[in-house]
């Protein structure tokens, strides 16, 4: 346990994202998609889902962006919850990762907190958290100057996607979702809305508002990028093309389909109270994860009443090397409330303005009747 936890520290310090080489997310094939609700049966190697997810990929090759004349980049977004505290799991597994892609990448970092609120949520907290989560993308390094950051419920046009495309999914595509039974089974019926049975389609409108290139994701989260897929290529097969171009538009594609960026090997950061489970900012004790803000000498104690040997002293050396200038840094944004709403002020208004592109491409596609703005 002890050893696992310091080699994911101590990888990961000096690692990059990998990028799959070839892809093959259940095989996926648009013959699937040309029949409206079509679900594809559970066969060997699905993962339980409904959804079989083949993504090859090569260690060997980063994740450098293909150049072109025009020099555009590629498209990256990602996103953390505000809830509960940011954690080294968070750092390594999703955090550090966005510092090397936004010297490659067109990168956008949002506070996803429409998606906190699928679970019964402290409705006086909410808003601090968010904050405190943006000062700390900030801290750890995110540079605004090269990444757009920002509020998901700051972009309205997030909301009115996942309506759209929640008229083209199969309720069955949902019901497969794993999370969904995890956490509906934990929380019981009377406290799971329908929320958190559709927020993957929310998930899947924030990245294809963007016509996003690739997403960054865990093991958690490959079924949901999945979903994305496949509902980028049912809703191109249902209003694209040559109908789209009946109605005025352009025709083709509507959305890009994304393509996953898979973490170094490691990036999956164990609980410190159970090796079996992930680091997690639900897990009810605090003892089980290292938090980004925690003081010194918390971060000391976590590391000695572990049983780690002689890996104490460097594990606790190293985590108290690093926290402590993200820490510094978090405590000037966080203190100074008219930058970092500039910042998230400046970030949603780049976002919207991709955004709005592609809903309005989305609406003119599905036939409906637009204003006309004088």
């Amino acid at each position: 346990m002890g050893r696992a936890v310091l080699s994911q520290f101590l990888i990961l310090s000096n690692s990059s994202p990998r990028l799959s080489s070839s892809l093959s997310c259940g095989g996926l094939q648009s013959k699937y998609l040309k029949r409206p609700g079509f679900i594809r049966p559970a066969v060997n190697g699905d993962n339980g889902a409904g959804f079989r997810c083949c993504c090859s990929v090569s260690l060997s090759q980063p994740a450098v962006p293909e150049t072109s004349s025009s020099s555009v980049r590629k498209r990256i977004v990602s996103g953390v919850q505000p809830t509960g505290a940011i954690h080294l799991g968070n750092y390594l597994g999703a955090i550090k990762n966005w510092i090397n892609l936004q010297d490659l990448y067109d990168t956008l970092f949002f506070i996803v907190d429409l998606h906190a609120i699928t679970l019964p949520y402290d409705t006086q907290e909410l808003s601090k958290a968010t904050r405190n989560t943006a000062a700390i993308y900030l801290a750890c390094g995110v540079d605004t100057s090269k990444a757009s950051v920002f509020v998901q419920s700051h972009v309205r046009a997030h909301v009115e996607l996942m309506w759209l495309l929640s008229s083209a999914t199969p309720i069955g595509w949902l019901n497969r979702m794993i999370q969904f039974k995890e956490k509906s089974r934990k929380a019981g019926d009377e406290n799971v809305g329908v929320a958190l049975l559709t927020y993957p389609v929310l998930m899947a409108s924030d990245i294809l508002l963007y016509q996003s290139d690739f997403v960054p994701v865990g093991e958690d989260q490959k079924q949901h990028l999945e979903l994305t897929r496949e509902l980028a290529e049912r809703i191109n097969y249902l209003y694209g093309g040559r109908k789209w171009k009946k109605l005025g538009g352009r025709g083709g594609a509507i959305f890009k389909v994304p393509e996953p960026l898979i973490p170094p090997a490691g990036a999956r950061v164990m609980s410190l109270s159970d090796g079996l489970s992930k680091m997690s900012k639900s897990a009810p004790s605090d003892q089980s994860r290292i938090n980004l803000l925690d003081p010194k000498d918390e971060v000391v104690r976590e590391c000695q009443d572990m049983n780690w040997g002689t890996f104490k002293t460097l594990l606790t050396d190293s985590l108290v090397d690093h926290l402590h200038p993200i820490q510094a840094r978090y405590e000037e944004i966080i203190s100074d409330s008219a930058y970092l709403d500039g910042v998230l002020e400046e970030g949603a208004v780049k976002a919207a303005a991709i955004a709005d592109a592609t809903l309005n491409n989305v609406y003119q596609a599905m036939g409906f009747l637009r204003r006309r703005m004088k």
